[in-house]
């Protein structure tokens, strides 16, 4: 024991005088508080089992040691975290000690795993472990409650990266010019200390193995800042108003693959929901053969995995069993069989029959309520979607009737419905009147490929113009 203080007080010296070491440097002894300062609620704070556990009224825990003084710059940062359901706790970087309230300096890093049960309307955390709190967030739980998980977080120049289990989850690199909302002012960066959250007794939370690597304070910014920054203070309103930023409707198709999808979903702070076509000549035309792709496909923990049913026939093809099999489902109106017994593909012209427009107009109304009311699915997407040959005549054929009775299908089934990127779909007039309905939305991009992924600002126009709040959003499990 005397030659580990001796060894740990060597490393501190060297750290307080700008030496690094690519050693880990333990900052908690396993059996006591000593290093660490608790805020307000001191009684908030126990060690169990040789983990610190949160368990009290609100209260942060400061790491107040020797190792740099503890004032951090550049660093590795890694501990193991274990939550139990509904707890909400968050590891506080380049941050300062305060008597009480929130710290107001430094970066948040979520951990939340799962929400407790509220009431309708009352606020559900939809930031997830993972988020660099309200600038960019993980919208899924990337882990169960009740499972020692590791927590690392890098700081090199302006850029911020969180890993869950070795797996990048976030990143977030400052621009020269910093938009922050009211009450968020001080997250920035520069240095400062450690600390954990108390949220409050009912949040239990074990942090464990809690260690630092330090690192050159010169080293170079990794990541590219946001380059247009109106559309970033966009983002960045809606991701501190806990609008869940997610696309539930991305494609890895044109040789895009996961990875090269989830940088761009991290550059803007969204998590995405890829999405397999499943339906004749559209991809996956038979039980055994999805299965068979199932059984070998491994998505990311950070990404929800979407059936996307194709055409009447779906329901045939495809069992309930293989469907339980995707966290969600949707399909769309854009492949159905006319009154004259023609099955119709709406984006290819040789294949469609539009004939009298207000005719088809109410055929196709017919066919959004039946599938709507008929097929097990969470989503309607690529909604009101018309032929090119009366496409540039929406608003008129979209009657406020015709809006009426899809959007009552919606709502009696609980079938939201998608404002989809790609297509630049529906209308800003029906998602107004859809949300005064009480039907719920989602967001998709539906690219083709690499090339159309985007950004979704089509859908985040929307957002804004209707007034849509998290209320108003679907997500899968909640």
């Amino acid at each position: 024991m005397k030659f580990y203080r001796l060894s740990l007080f060597t490393l501190c010296t060297m750290a307080m005088f700008g030496c690094t070491t690519e050693e880990w440097i333990s900052l908690y002894d396993g059996e006591s508080l000593e290093g660490w300062k608790a805020s307000e609620n001191t009684d908030s704070w126990r060690i169990e089992d040789g983990a610190i556990v949160t368990s009290g009224d609100r209260s942060h825990l400061f790491y107040d040691g020797q190792v740099a003084d503890h004032l951090f710059k550049n660093f590795e940062f890694s501990v193991d975290v274990k939550t139990t359901p509904g707890s909400n706790s968050g590891i506080y970087i380049h941050t300062g000690f305060q008597e009480s309230d929130w710290p107001a300096t430094g970066y948040e890093c979520q951990v939340i795993n799962s929400t407790p049960p509220v009431a309708p309307g009352e606020y559900v955390e939809h930031k997830m472990t993972g988020s660099i709190y309200a600038i960019r967030n993980v919208w899924k739980s990337p882990v169960p409650d009740g499972e020692w998980f590791n927590y690392l977080i890098k700081v090199q120049g302006k850029t911020i990266q969180t890993f869950i289990n070795g797996m990048l989850a976030a990143e977030y690199t400052e621009p020269d010019e910093i938009y922050r909302g009211e009450g968020m002012e001080g997250r920035v960066l520069g240095s400062g200390t450690f600390a954990f959250q108390c949220h409050d007794p009912g949040s239990v939370v074990y942090y464990k193995n809690i260690r630092v690597k330090l690192l050159p304070d010169d080293l170079p910014t990794p990541g590219t800042p946001p380059v247009d920054l109106e559309f970033e203070k966009k983002l960045l309103d809606l991701a501190g108003q806990n609008f869940p930023l997610i696309d539930l409707h991305t494609h890895l198709k044109g040789g895009l693959t996961e990875e090269e999808a989830m940088a761009n979903a991290r550059y803007y702070g969204y998590t995405y929901g890829i999405a397999v076509n499943c339906g004749l000549k559209m991809g996956f035309e038979s039980d055994d053969s999805l299965n068979n792709f199932l059984d070998t496909y491994e998505h990311s923990p950070f990404t929800w995995f979407a059936m996307q049913a194709e055409g009447r026939e779906w329901l045939e093809l495809f069992t309930p069993e293989t469907r339980e099999r995707f966290d969600y489902v949707f399909t769309d109106a854009m492949t159905w069989t006319n009154d004259n017994g023609k099955r119709m593909r709406l984006w290819i012209k040789e294949e469609t029959e539009v004939g009298d427009p207000q005719d088809f107009m109410d055929q196709l109304v017919d066919r959004i309520v039946k599938i709507v009311s008929d097929e097990p699915i969470d989503i309607y997407v690529n909604p009101t979607y018309l032929p090119a040959e009366i496409a540039g005549r929406y608003d008129e054929l979209w009657t406020p009737e015709r809006m009426d009775r899809v959007i009552a299908a919606l709502a009696q089934h609980q079938v939201a419905f998608e404002i989809n990127n790609r297509n630049r779909i529906p209308s800003g007039a029906f998602i107004c009147r859809a949300k005064a309905a009480g039907v719920k939305f989602t967001l998709g991009t539906n690219n083709g490929g690499a090339d159309d992924l985007g950004r979704m600002d089509f859908a985040i126009e929307r957002v804004l113009e209707c007034g849509l709040t998290a209320n108003d959003m679907w997500i899968p499990g909640k």
